[in-house]
């Protein structure tokens, strides 16, 4: 989980998510990327969402907490892969890494 660090110095923990649920990890990358785990929010007990500023905006959903916590430790490092892709590449490249990204994680 190198170069993540806690979004706000985790002033976000506890507080209301995109989904509508309690934050329990939210982490941010220098490439520009952030994760958020929210449990109880509408859709699902669940929910990941992720994303590259100003490129990208992704939200998975989850039943358990085993199953969110280990998706979100495996999504970190392509995550932060596809922030430093976006950042320093093209733009085709960029959609093609995005469109990859989306389809390992649905």
């Amino acid at each position: 989980m190198s170069e993540w660090t806690p979004f706000e110095d985790g002033d976000s923990l506890g507080t209301k998510g995109s989904e509508g649920g309690t934050i329990l990890i939210d982490l941010e990358h220098p490439e520009g990327a952030r994760i958020t785990l929210e449990r109880g929010g509408g859709v699902a007990p669940f929910s990941i969402t992720c994303g590259v500023f100003g490129w990208l905006t992704h939200t998975r959903f989850f039943a358990g907490s085993d199953e969110a916590t280990g998706a979100l430790a495996e999504m970190l490092s392509p995550l932060a892969q596809l922030s430093a892709e976006v950042r320093l590449g093209p733009r085709s490249s960029s959609a093609e890494a995005t469109e990859a990204f989306v389809r390992r994680f649905p």
